[in-house]
């Protein structure tokens, strides 16, 4: 048994020739969403997979055997209801309306530009059906939405090639005040008035957009 107990995600710092290489395993989303679990790769191998609590393992993701063997994880097709909106008597919101109520079951939930998908369940089908949204059933691989704090440090974001410093400013903090005596503030009289847009304001405010 290969014993594995690291995961990079989307295979982050591996070359695509080794990538190429690796052994693959296909997973489906019970067991991917587990941090402990057997399983067989395309080698024939039998793996032993201990990651740490609260890993999960998603389509892409490549785990590191203790020997040093690279193996590539592929979602598995499985079982899965398909939700859209109906064009003819809905709009695109509806798909919002049918994600905020499937959340507040705690559904597991992948969410698409034009559609949601969740594991089998006849009655949230009936639900959303009758709500006028489209439910058909497909097979295909299943990735749910990470909660609203992510996953655990080691898998990262998961968005290949992109550059997350984009420098978000925070506010600074509020200047202290003395214990039981107010601080002023000097403020100086020579600072310009704010400009307000208006009529004849003289500044040219097509900015060109187009949609």
């Amino acid at each position: 048994m290969l014993t594995i107990n690291k995961l990079l995600a989307r295979g982050e710092g591996l070359a695509p020739a080794l990538l190429k290489r690796a052994a693959t395993v296909e997973l489906d989303w019970d067991v991917r969403q587990k941090s402990r679990f057997d399983a067989t790769d395309s080698q024939g191998r039998t793996l032993g997979v201990f990651l740490p609590r609260g890993s999960v393992v998603r389509g892409g993701d490549v785990l590191v055997a203790e020997d040093g063997s690279l193996i590539r994880v592929i979602a598995a097709q499985q079982p899965v209801l398909v939700v859209t909106h109906c064009s003819e008597h809905g709009s695109a919101f509806d798909l919002l309306r049918a994600a905020y109520h499937l959340g507040n079951r705690h559904v597991p939930l992948e969410l698409q530009p034009d559609r949601l998908q969740f594991e089998p369940d006849h009655v949230l089908a009936d639900m959303l059906r009758a709500m006028h949204l489209i439910v058909g059933e497909a097979l295909a691989p299943f990735e749910p939405e990470s909660g609203a704090y992510g996953e655990p440090a080691a898998h990262g974001h998961g968005h290949a090639g992109h550059d997350h410093a984009h420098g978000h400013a925070h506010p600074a903090a509020p200047a202290p005040t003395a214990r039981g005596r107010p601080i002023g503030v000097a403020v100086s009289a020579a600072a310009p008035a704010p400009h307000v847009h208006g009529p004849g304001c003289g500044h040219d405010h097509d900015h060109g957009h187009h949609h």
